[in-house]
């Protein structure tokens, strides 16, 4: 008994060194209260982690209410010895409870049961303008003003936010507008977004919700034609010649002119091929577009991007000058002041 006793004691320490070491789990972070639509956060802490340990976390996949995303956001703290997994859900209109989480570290199985949270709902007085999305940041990354009709204006922005539900815009007061795209990772999402509005508006304000200060937050929108940005040249939705480009063909008309006086005064070679080369330009900016043939039936989309509102439909087989070509769409008018967009797909077979 005697030489048997040190040996259990050595087995008791070892056992119970390991069960401390062993990872323990825990939420640091559920929100005592969301409001309907909200994106939010949850966060698990896992502390005493093995770096050799592969740990899978998920929740009860029988659940009806599931995480935006399936693998969570890892982070680490500064020792490695601790590791944050962040899961993003969207609340509906009603009270719910998280799923049931299940954890498996290789060296045991366990569960953390669901946690109830409370949804409050969120309502505001028209002249407020909120738009329905709630986000812990909103920002309008580009935007872009282009022709639509004889008396409306296209508006074309890229949003980005935090946390937000951007599939849930809708900015009061606006008949047509929509959302073209979105792509979320994790906390971030971008999104590209239009909507006409009368020729003459020259600003548009709406709100968000911050769901950090808890307040609503104005965001204005210059929606004046003449303003162009970076995005705005990379696809060039106005079809109309720009004053800028109408001052570039009056600019070489004139240097034109200049170097054939200074060709028959200096009689100089170099002149010469200033002349040819201001002439070769003119000639390119004068000469006639390049024309498609577009179906009948064909759809004239707002935007040259994939599942984009449809603005009309090509009632007859005919051919339209070709006014712009961004990857597999043509930029054509279909009638004056109606331009739009038809993809490749929809020219006429020979």
């Amino acid at each position: 008994m005697r030489r048997g006793f040190p040996a259990l004691l050595v087995l008791m320490i070892i056992l119970l060194s390991s069960m401390l070491s062993a990872a323990r789990y825990h939420y640091s972070y559920i929100p005592r209260q969301v409001y309907a639509n909200q994106v939010f956060p949850v966060t698990l802490l896992a502390t005493h982690v093995n770096k050799k340990q592969h740990i899978k976390i998920f929740y009860d996949p029988r659940s009806d209410i599931r995480p935006l995303f399936d693998k969570p956001l890892i982070q680490k703290n500064d020792g490695g010895s601790s590791l944050f997994y962040t899961f993003y859900f969207k609340a509906g209109k009603e009270d719910f409870t998280l799923p049931n989480l299940y954890i498996d570290d290789g060296e045991r199985k366990g569960m953390i049961k669901g946690v109830y949270i409370p949804v409050a709902q969120l309502d505001f007085p028209p002249e407020k303008k909120w738009c329905g999305v709630i986000a812990s940041d909103f920002k309008i990354r580009t935007s872009q003003v282009s022709n639509f009709d004889e008396n409306n204006n296209l508006v074309y922005i890229i949003i980005e936010a935090h946390e937000a539900n951007l599939e849930d815009m809708h900015i009061p007061g606006i008949s047509e507008q929509g959302l073209e795209k979105i792509e979320r990772n994790f906390s971030e999402s971008v999104s590209e977004y239009y909507f006409v509005i009368p020729a003459k508006t020259e600003k548009i304000k709406f709100s968000y919700f911050n769901s950090i200060r808890g307040e609503l937050e104005s965001i204005d929108i210059s929606t004046s034609y003449k303003m162009k940005t970076t995005a705005a040249q990379e696809v060039d939705l106005n079809p109309k010649d720009s004053g800028f480009t109408k001052l570039k063909k009056y600019l070489l008309i004139l240097l034109a002119v200049f170097f054939f006086i200074m060709l028959i005064v200096k009689r100089d070679i170099f002149y010469l091929i200033i002349f040819a080369v201001t002439i070769y330009a003119l000639i390119k900016f004068f000469m006639p577009h390049e024309k498609v043939c577009v179906s009948e039936g064909a759809k004239l989309y707002i935007l040259p991007i994939p599942q984009s509102t449809v603005g009309t439909v090509i009632s007859d087989r005919k051919e339209f000058p070709i006014l712009y070509r961004y990857g597999d769409y043509y930029k054509i008018e279909y009638r004056p002041g109606l331009i739009g967009w038809i993809k490749d797909s929809d020219v006429c077979e020979n």
